[in-house]
């Protein structure tokens, strides 16, 4: 009976240590997910970016899990300890990060009102089987719930990761925008793509859209417009995309062609957030 407090300190002891464990193994989490977080493309060497909230972002939903238990309260405040009342001390600046330089937006490319709560970026590649498979079976809904009726505005920013047709495909597109026919040219490309995206078949899908030859073809020898693509396909690098389609709701990385019904929740949270 002697030794039955020495074992009852030693098991309190034994607690502590193990919720001490746990707390750290917490910090460390919380660490981890810090550094996985950090905008894409810091320190990349581009001028300083403001960081700030896109329009109708939502701040991530965090939840406890359960069984989790809270953390103590902090201490109040006592008199002269409140931010800013420390004698000489100045206001923090506005943090920054050196994130890539934004190519310039051609609304010619995009679709949807201007006023749109939602914004969707979409990365691209004409030579990409998913992003077919986006522009055919989920895309054409988006558009009838989301973006006719105002709520979404499209964007779509050139990724041709897959080589030389890719590309040539991403000019022709470009080409086609200055006839304000991207978007038909879009639908055309990938209605059906077994065709291949040579010279000669682009063109015959320019012809078919009633485009004006001359132009088109002249257009695509435009040195500004590989340019152009070159700078999409390079914003698309430095923020880190795995590949196409890839896409921004609101600013939040969204990948793959997933199913409807994941679109619209993305949309959902973004647009009622």
């Amino acid at each position: 009976m002697g030794n039955e407090p020495d074992k009852h300190t030693r098991l309190r002891s034994r607690r502590r240590v193990l919720a001490a464990a746990a707390a750290a193994a917490v910090v460390l989490g919380v660490l981890a997910v810090a550094a996985l977080d950090r905008p894409p493309g810091s320190g990349s060497g581009a001028g300083p970016v403001a960081v700030t909230e896109p329009a109708g972002a939502t701040q991530p939903d965090v939840t406890e899990p359960a069984g989790a238990t809270q953390a103590a309260e902090p201490p109040e405040e006592t008199a002269g300890e409140t931010a800013g009342e420390t004698a000489g001390e100045t206001a923090r600046p506005i943090p920054t990060w050196e994130g890539p330089t934004v190519p310039p937006i051609d609304t010619a490319l995009s679709r949807g009102a201007s006023s749109a709560p939602v914004t969707i970026v979409e990365f691209g590649d004409f030579k990409c089987v998913n992003c077919g498979r986006f522009a055919r079976e989920i895309e054409p809904e988006l558009r009838r719930r989301y973006i006719d009726t105002g709520v979404v505005r499209l964007f779509w920013r050139d990724f041709p990761a897959q080589g030389r047709d890719s590309m040539r495909a991403a000019i022709a597109g470009r080409a086609a925008a200055r006839q304000g026919r991207f978007w038909d040219f879009h639908d055309a490309v990938y209605a059906d793509q077994s065709g291949g995206l040579s010279e000669q078949r682009l063109r015959s899908l320019a012809a078919r859209l009633g485009l004006d030859l001359t132009a088109f073809d002249a257009d695509r020898r435009d040195p500004a417009l590989r340019e152009a693509v070159e700078r999409d396909f390079a914003f698309g690098a430095q923020l880190g995309m795995a590949g196409t389609p890839a896409f921004l709701i609101n600013g939040s990385y969204f990948f793959g062609a997933q199913p409807l019904s994941a679109f619209v929740k993305q949309i959902e949270q973004a647009r009622h957030g």
